[in-house]
């Protein structure tokens, strides 16, 4: 049974499927604490329902989505072997957002690492990930941005995204370093411009 904050239907409104349609699953429990998360609610476990795998998966049926992304909190303080199976029984495509903090569990079609500073990754995610997606919340995490980048593989996508609240000068920032290093590409929260979850 995992303790889910929320799970709807929307579009992913960051990175490389931005734009696609997807069920969104947030899993309860993170121990990263990150200043700039938009969730900080879902940091804890308790107070939130718990579903079985296949609840879950009926739900994502129900809503008539192709693809289920699972997020948090930090979804792989779960093993999610059993979700994972599950799903992609039912055909679904399955898209893993995580810090890289904890274990990786699970059979997944496309994983999104986004690290965060002082928070070591697991090597396994770099061998992994699909993408790579770095907050950004000052000048400083461009180099670490380039250190991180330097441990994926060749074919891994990286991103840059701007912290939501960030000024118009450090987004033209971002901007000038995509510019300037084009392994990199912008990433916009655009769910949160359409007022959309």
């Amino acid at each position: 049974m995992l303790p889910v904050v929320e799970c709807f239907y929307s579009l992913q409104g960051e990175g490389f499927h931005s734009g696609w349609p997807a069920f969104f699953i947030r899993l309860a429990g993170c121990r990263n604490a990150c200043s700039f998360c938009d969730t900080k609610e879902s940091w804890q476990e308790e107070g939130f329902p718990r579903y079985s795998p296949e609840e879950l998966t009926g739900k994502v049926l129900e809503s008539g989505a192709t693809a289920c992304v699972i997020t948090g909190g930090e979804p792989m303080l779960h093993d999610l072997t059993s979700l994972c199976a599950c799903l992609k029984k039912a055909g679904i495509s399955l898209w893993l957002e995580t810090s890289g903090s904890e274990p990786l569990s699970g059979q997944w079609d496309w994983i999104c690492l986004s690290p965060k500073k002082g928070i070591p990754v697991r090597p396994d995610y770099y061998a992994q990930a699909s993408e790579l997606k770095i907050v950004v919340e000052s000048p400083e995490d461009f180099g670490f941005a380039q250190m991180q980048a330097g441990k994926m593989r060749e074919e891994c996508l990286c991103f840059l995204q701007s912290e939501w609240s960030v000024s118009s000068s450090l987004l033209s920032a971002i901007i000038d370093y995509v510019l300037a290093h084009p392994r990199w590409k912008l990433s916009l929260q655009t769910h949160k411009f359409l007022n959309v979850r």
